[in-house]
């Protein structure tokens, strides 16, 4: 009995320290699930909205720099280019030489910037019977330098490399080296680019003006002949207006609509990149505007003065410091 008495209560005690057990490794309950998940989702979503959104502003934000470090190196390489100029044509002579230019028949480009300059040739001509150790002469020659705007005409091509903005595109002809004997060199050459012609200040009658838009090239151009882009997200935003030239060079005796290229806007705004242009002082201002939004926003990305961050702007006076006619 005593035996049967014992058995009852170990068994009564071992099934207790089980229940304890068992209770105590039970899992959650629906309700407690259901109230963990709502706290995780008002702790987690404002952190996950701010992580979010510093990730977007700082797209923003490298968008808006990388912009205006592009606008501003353009304008830098444009400005020293154009140092080198001895004569600027403005809207009167880019009218007048416009045919004769790279893409004159081209209806999604328009030349903005068109100067004749003195380029130095590092080297260029190779020596003969000479003492010292110096085996290659410089030279200098001249060259036509023209800079465009140019539309994105493949707006809906998936495989242009192009943004649907506008972009700057540099073209240069230039003339050849010859090899002349007084100095001793070897007959070689280099021949002038396709098309080129130097400008002629032999005419006894007209203006220098007048002589320098009497250009007209040599032959035909090639097809291999093209413009290198220089810098592209340039703003296409329409209707924004351009300053007054007048303003800029108060002193010229031309109009305005003279002194401001480019000449020929066909449906371009042309207040995205332009310049006043001063023949006389062979000087030019150069204006510049970007657009970081079309970075981030491929087709709502118009200017607005809300949003004028994104567009950023940058200008430039300067004056050439070549000599026309010299050797």
């Amino acid at each position: 009995m005593l035996n049967k008495f014992h058995f009852f209560l170990s068994t009564k005690f071992k099934y207790k320290h089980f229940k304890e057990i068992a209770k105590n490794n039970a899992g959650f309950t629906l309700i407690e699930l259901m109230v963990a998940m709502v706290l995780a989702v008002l702790v987690i979503t404002p952190l996950l909205g701010f992580m979010i959104n510093i990730l977007d502003t700082d797209r923003k934000e490298q968008a808006k720099i990388n912009s205006e470090q592009e606008i501003q190196t353009a304008l830098d390489y444009i400005a020293q280019d154009l140092q080198q100029a001895i004569y600027i044509y403005d809207a009167d002579g880019i009218n007048a030489i416009k045919s004769q230019l790279l893409y004159s028949g081209s209806t999604d480009r328009v030349p903005v910037l068109v100067f004749w300059k003195r380029k130095f040739e590092k080297e260029a001509i190779e020596l003969d019977k000479v003492i010292t150790d110096k085996k290659k002469n410089d030279a200098f020659v001249y060259s036509l330098v023209s800079y465009y705007l140019i539309e994105d005409n493949k707006k809906n091509d998936e495989n242009d490399i192009w943004s649907n903005q506008y972009r700057i595109a540099r073209f240069e002809l230039s003339d050849g080296i010859t090899a002349d004997d007084d100095y001793n060199t070897k007959g070689n050459s280099k021949t002038a680019d396709p098309g080129f012609k130097l400008f002629d200040l032999n005419k006894t009658q007209g203006t220098l003006e007048q002589k320098m838009n009497d250009w007209e090239k040599e032959g035909n151009y090639q097809n291999s002949q093209n413009a290198d882009v220089l810098v592209d997200y340039i703003d296409s935003s329409q209707g924004l207006k351009t300053i007054d030239c007048k303003s800029v060079f108060p002193k010229s005796k031309k109009k305005a609509d003279s002194l401001r290229v480019p000449a020929v806007t066909n449906n371009f705004n042309n207040a995205s990149f332009y310049a006043c242009v001063d023949i006389d002082n062979t000087t030019a201002q150069i204006f510049l505007r970007g657009n970081a939004l079309a970075r981030i926003e491929p087709k709502n990305n118009n200017y607005q003065n809300i949003l004028k961050s994104y567009f950023p702007i940058a200008n430039v006076k300067v004056k050439g410091r070549g000599f026309i006619g010299v050797e």
